[in-house]
């Protein structure tokens, strides 16, 4: 898993009722954009997290809109 400072962040719940999280990533601390990374999670907390395989990055390109034609 690799990622960058803008990137997100998903966590997906891995038990029956237990919400997904999301957050923006603000810090990498690992080598070659490797986790440890520091996340702003939505609901406002930040922490240091080393993902799991329940989680996922989404890069900052992928969420950009795309341009409009004219």
């Amino acid at each position: 898993m690799q990622a960058k400072k803008g990137d997100r962040l998903h966590v997906h719940g891995n038990t029956v009722g237990e919400p997904d999280h999301s957050g923006e990533i603000i810090e990498v601390r690992g080598a070659g954009g490797g986790p440890p990374y520091v996340v702003r999670f939505d609901d406002g907390h930040t922490g240091l997290v080393f993902p799991g395989p329940d989680a996922v990055v989404e890069t900052r390109r992928a969420r950009q809109p795309h341009p409009q034609r004219g």
